[in-house]
């Protein structure tokens, strides 16, 4: 998958920008607060229709307009695809080949994006709410089917808790209703959760040798802490005992006012060996672990999806020592695009330099420096 061309209107701190993006390595370097960040935060944006900056999308409205526009062309084998974006005060508009799209989940896996950036060590030391939310988006790219059935949980999350507020409150509510709601919540549970177990088994086939390979340390591994139960292996067993486990908790989800266990309850940890890393890891092991994450899947979707995600990596090489630098570049290579911003040339290898296309960036403008040829 390659990003050929971006257009920016009103894009955060960018009036108008378009350009055009090599098919293998691309660095933008520049001072800070110039717009690096943010021409990968539009990428981004693109592909998944959210910000990983920002939870509110006028944020992304450049100050002074009311409307922020992107518009890409991306590449998926023989096929071209046209994708763009609109902000307004009011709403979003998505568009695949000048045809409006209603549904986030028919437009979500089109244009599939890897991201690293500074503050994604809160993915590892932050709540469990901020991990559910990046495995739900990474999970959503790989398979449409999962965005609706996440939907579909959440609804009828909302509707069961609302009941559970009534019955706190005495107030008259039809049982059997009820019990229908919780059965169809345990349907969609079950499947997410059957999702989540294969997603994280998938990760865990990459992630132990790519830490390896960077860190020289073995054991890294993804541990998904579900919140239910379940019998991967029998969908009928797993009901009937969640059944029977709702029941059980409904005077305690009553005296909550909310559905206490599901799968808005899971968490994942990041462990070497059996220790999590949000506790027992330095910083250094932590910042590596997230990226390794992100690399084992860009290795999932070339094996799942057959085609290469979209790498966007934001200032990650003036973290690390001259040793790991080196181990992660053979990560990087002119088969994925990958796209790198730097406040600083000399923070990158001059081999990636030298295979790489350069632009420089400055107040919002982005300047080519340097083209690969085809040989190259």
């Amino acid at each position: 998958m390659i990003l050929k061309r971006i257009e920016l209107r009103n894009f955060r701190n960018y009036e108008h920008l378009s350009t055009r993006f090599y098919k293998g390595i691309n660095i933008i370097y520049g001072d800070n607060a110039q717009g690096k960040t943010n021409l990968l935060e539009s990428i981004y944006f693109l592909g998944i229709t959210k910000s990983h900056r920002s939870f509110i999308d006028n944020n992304l409205i450049k100050e002074g307009s009311n409307k922020a526009f992107i518009n890409g062309s991306i590449n998926k084998g023989s096929l071209d695809i046209n994708l763009s974006i609109t902000i307004d005060n009011t709403k979003k508009s998505l568009m695949i080949d000048n045809t409006n799209i209603k549904k986030v989940s028919d437009y979500i896996s089109n244009m599939n994006i890897i991201i690293f950036y500074p503050d994604d060590l809160e993915l590892l030391k932050g709540s469990p709410q901020v991990r559910r939310k990046y495995f739900n988006l990474e999970l959503s790219q790989l398979y449409s089917s999962y965005y609706i059935i996440m939907n579909d949980y959440n609804k009828l999350l909302k509707i069961r808790n609302e009941y559970l507020k009534k019955l706190n409150n005495s107030q008259y509510v039809d049982m059997n209703y009820f019990d229908i709601l919780t059965n169809y919540l345990i349907d969609k549970a079950i499947i997410l959760t059957k999702m989540r177990f294969k997603y994280v088994e998938k990760i865990n086939a990459f992630c132990e040798k790519i830490y390896l390979d960077i860190m020289n340390l073995d054991g890294f591994n993804i541990k998904y802490i579900p919140s239910l139960q379940i019998d991967l292996k029998n969908d009928e067993a797993s009901k009937n005992s969640l059944i029977k486990f709702y029941k059980e908790n409904l005077n305690h989800d009553i005296k909550m006012c909310s559905t206490t266990f599901g799968p808005h309850k899971d968490d994942f940890e990041f462990c070497l060996f059996e220790n999590n890393l949000k506790f027992y890891g330095s910083q250094g092991q932590q910042r590596i672990a997230v990226l390794c994450l992100k690399l084992s899947e860009v290795e999932i979707f070339k094996k799942y999806k057959e085609s290469a995600p979209i790498l966007l990596l934001d200032d990650v090489f003036s973290e690390l020592s001259d040793d790991k630098k080196n181990n992660l570049l053979k990560y990087i290579s002119k088969d994925i695009q990958t796209i790198i911003t730097t406040t600083e040339l000399n923070n990158l290898e001059k081999k990636l330099i030298n295979k790489s296309k350069l632009f420089k960036i400055e107040a919002g403008k982005l300047i080519k420096i340097k083209e690969v040829k085809n040989n190259e």
